[in-house]
């Protein structure tokens, strides 16, 4: 398949890399070309824009930070709408709003275009192994034509509606995620001065009702000092803000989730620690 992919961060990086394994041609574009350099050497083909990346390709992802740099690469002078045509799929990866998921997707509608929304689930390690979870929303006939791309990135793949209902599932996804992150963070705190054995109770813990995965992946990166990004802190601060604003559209409260955007507003905006990963949260209360 010919696939255009907008945005080879640490996860694209890993999609694009998977991508190519299973024999696809794929063009990418990235705002800096170095960042996309590991992509190239694996086989990926360079394109300046990423209009250019989409035109002649079968399916156009994009995986980027924000939903203003989703909205950008759609939308503007050089973006997507302005070159796409009706017999391509267009998909966007990134964790971004249900409004503009559905904002999207009408727009493509009324101009022929396919578009689903197919945010996911698994981290840098998902990605790199192909075992990723995709939560997918809008055009039923697109994501159809792509449950073999989809099959070849990740373990699961579910559709979930209309526009924006891939969105709504990952904010589903990210409110779990938010309570085993500041579980596994205090459980390190309460653990380190009762001066337990760290390593004894991480493997304690996996084995019985505390097991998850968030523990599993990031407590054996804290013991041995790696606050390298499997998720951006920054990028997870944005999903829960994103979470909080959609539960307020919906008149319900989110206590413990809010807690836990608070508890990273401090991270990444007082301590200035965004580009960590999202288990410098322990960095709050102590450092190894």
């Amino acid at each position: 398949m010919k696939i255009g992919f907008i945005g080879t961060g640490v996860m694209g990086t890993g999609i694009i890399k998977n991508m190519l394994k299973q024999g696809n041609q794929v063009t990418v574009y990235n705002r800096t070309k170095q960042h996309a350099k590991s992509v190239l050497d694996s086989g990926a083909i360079w394109a300046e824009t990423p209009s250019q990346a989409t035109e002649n390709q079968e399916a156009v992802f994009t995986m980027v930070g924000y939903p203003q740099d989703v909205e950008e690469v759609y939308f503007g002078k050089n973006g997507i709408l302005s070159v796409a045509t009706g017999d391509q799929i267009l998909v966007d990866m990134t964790t971004s709003t249900p409004s503009l998921a559905q904002r999207i997707g009408h727009y493509a509608e009324k101009q022929g275009l396919k578009v689903i929304d197919a945010p996911v689930s698994g981290g840098d390690i998902g990605a790199q192994n192909a075992t990723l979870t995709i939560m997918v929303g809008g055009n039923r006939d697109a994501y159809n034509q792509l449950e073999d791309v989809f099959n070849s990135i990740g373990q699961r793949h579910n559709y979930f509606g209309t526009y924006g209902a891939g969105q709504h599932a990952k904010m589903a996804n990210q409110i779990m995620i938010a309570g085993t992150m500041t579980g596994l963070t205090e459980m390190l705190v309460y653990a380190k001065k009762a001066n337990l054995n760290l390593p004894m109770v991480l493997e304690t813990l996996s084995s019985g009702g505390a097991d998850n995965w968030s523990m599993e992946t990031y407590v054996p990166r804290i013991l041995r000092n790696d606050y390298t990004p499997g998720f951006f802190a920054k990028h997870f601060l944005k999903d829960l803000r994103i979470a909080i604003d959609e539960a307020q559209k919906m008149e319900i409260e989110l206590p413990a989730t809010m807690q836990a955007k608070q508890l990273y507003e401090q991270l990444v905006d007082e301590k200035g620690l965004g580009d960590d990963g999202t288990q410098a949260l322990v960095k709050l209360w102590w450092q190894k």
